[in-house]
């Protein structure tokens, strides 16, 4: 338990440190707002191509987590256990080959440890760009982003200059090794020599000539050339990404856009005489941003009916339900989606919260099934925990409730918080069960070191604690549905 509370806290400072050294592009101005995102069809993609190049580097695909960065800027980065993707990196991407490359190159700064080689540089460079970049991540780790990214700026004018010839060394080996995991895969090259050849031109338009010197990665045009002969050379340069494979990408395209970009440009990049998946897509999320649910639910169900076996697309149509308080009807579709794909998290997340807020106890009992498994298939997703306490609460199991409150509050790093409720539920739970157990470790876990008081009393072995007696009208409490579930509850 321990060390789940301290991942939580590292996942936090990785996330600071390596946007700032293994970022594709330079930093945006919107750095200080980013927010990391949670999608059952584009984390499924991202898995489906990391896990193979993962294994051609020489790494464990269960031990990296791919989190996904809400940012329209084309930017990609790797450390320690982690690899971050911007969604603009997956609308850049015209093809889904340009996206194993920056996967690929992104494996070869995790295969070559290059955040513990930076820091070894930093280290021998500056002690104030030392100071600035863990001020940084401490601050934004801490829940203040902004004074972190401004500290971040600290020691950022002196002894760069050795820190960045450092870095661009890093990203040419990430380079060369990101071809060497496509061969080994009999994948083709020409995609990630096609997205720098456009990042190349996108900088001589746009007039983005900077001094490589003051860049950490070398420009789009340094890059390619370095690139090209071996790339080219490749026997699978000419390998093309099946239709089957280029739809996919097309569909996550248009859902990112429908979700992220403004409506209005949806419905021009998207008109109603395009009549493929991605535009239905991309035009029901914005009919649903849009507050116009009848065209919303006409598009995603245009979708259903063409493709019934695709679980996204009733997972949309249940998530525009329940967001417009139909949630009754939410419950088919999202039950659907769960059929269609039963060891997925957030689908049941999602299930359980439209039964919850059905009301009815035989709803509420099956809530609390559904979130329970969703718990079990990503223990540390505290907004499950949360939502599984609401469940608990409303069916009238009091110690339990207490019990995924203090889950739900561990895993969103309050620990006092967890501490006292799991000290609350503790005597309702019956001594040696799996919930009395998790309800000690979450104590020991989070005892303070100085003046920690004493365990509480529990139940004797072999007694049970009195069963609550249900409620017979639970009623669900309004609970405002978040339209982001930020990284920092899982």
């Amino acid at each position: 338990m321990a060390s789940g509370q301290f991942s939580l806290r590292l996942k936090k400072a990785v996330l600071a440190l390596t946007a700032v050294m293994f970022a594709a592009a330079p930093i945006s101005a919107s750095a200080q707002s980013i927010s990391l995102l949670r999608d059952a069809e584009i984390e499924q993609f991202l898995d489906d191509y990391s896990r193979p190049i993962f294994r051609a580097a020489g790494l464990n695909p269960d031990s990296i987590e791919i989190l996904l960065v809400n940012d329209q800027a084309f930017n990609a980065f790797a450390g320690g256990r982690y690899m971050g993707v911007n969604t603009g990196m997956l609308t850049f991407a015209e093809t889904p080959n340009e996206v194993e490359g920056v996967i690929a190159h992104e494996a070869g700064h995790l295969a070559a440890n290059h955040t513990t080689r930076s820091a070894e540089a930093m280290a021998n460079a500056s002690r104030p760009m030392i100071l600035g970049l863990l001020l940084g991540a401490a601050a934004i780790a801490a829940g203040s982003p902004e004074a972190g990214m401004g500290l971040l700026g600290l020691g950022q004018n002196v002894a760069i200059a050795d820190f960045l010839v450092y870095s661009r060394s890093q990203e040419g080996t990430a380079d060369q090794l990101s071809i060497t995991y496509l061969n080994r895969l009999g994948k083709s090259t020409k995609g990630a020599m096609n997205l720098w050849s456009r990042m190349r031109n996108y900088q001589i338009i746009t007039g983005r000539r900077a001094n490589p010197f003051l860049q950490t990665h070398p420009l789009a045009n340094d890059r390619y050339s370095a690139l090209a002969e071996r790339a080219q050379a490749s026997p699978y340069f000419e390998k093309e990404d099946s239709p089957e494979e280029i739809a996919r990408l097309r569909l996550i395209q248009g859902k990112i856009k429908g979700f992220l970009v403004d409506p209005n440009q949806v419905f021009r990049d998207y008109p109603q005489s395009d009549q493929s998946e991605p535009a239905h897509y991309a035009r029901a999320v914005a009919y649903y941003r849009y507050s116009d649910i009848d065209k919303a639910l006409a598009e995603v169900r245009t979708l259903t009916e063409q493709r019934p076996d695709y679980p996204y697309f009733h997972e949309l149509e249940g998530q525009i339900l329940f967001e417009y308080g139909r949630a009754s009807e939410a419950v088919e579709p999202s039950r659907k989606a769960v059929k269609l794909l039963p060891a997925n998290a957030l689908m049941r997340v999602q299930l359980g919260r439209a039964l919850l807020s059905s009301g009815g106890l035989e709803n509420i009992q099956e809530a609390a099934t559904e979130l329970k498994r969703a718990t079990v298939l990503e223990p540390e997703n505290g907004f499950a925990w949360f939502e599984l306490a609401r469940a608990y609460s409303q069916s009238g199991d009091e110690p339990r409730a207490l019990l995924a409150t203090a889950e739900a509050r561990y895993h969103g790093g309050a620990k006092p918080d967890a501490n006292q409720f799991a000290r609350r539920a503790l005597p309702g739970l019956e001594r040696g069960t799996p919930e009395w157990r998790r309800a000690m470790d979450i104590i020991l876990a989070t005892q303070p070191e100085d003046g920690a008081p004493p365990l509480p009393q529990s139940a004797p072995e072999g007694e049970s604690a009195p069963k609550p007696v249900p409620n017979e009208e639970p009623k669900t409490p309004d609970v405002p549905d978040p339209v982001v579930i930020d990284r920092n509850t899982n």
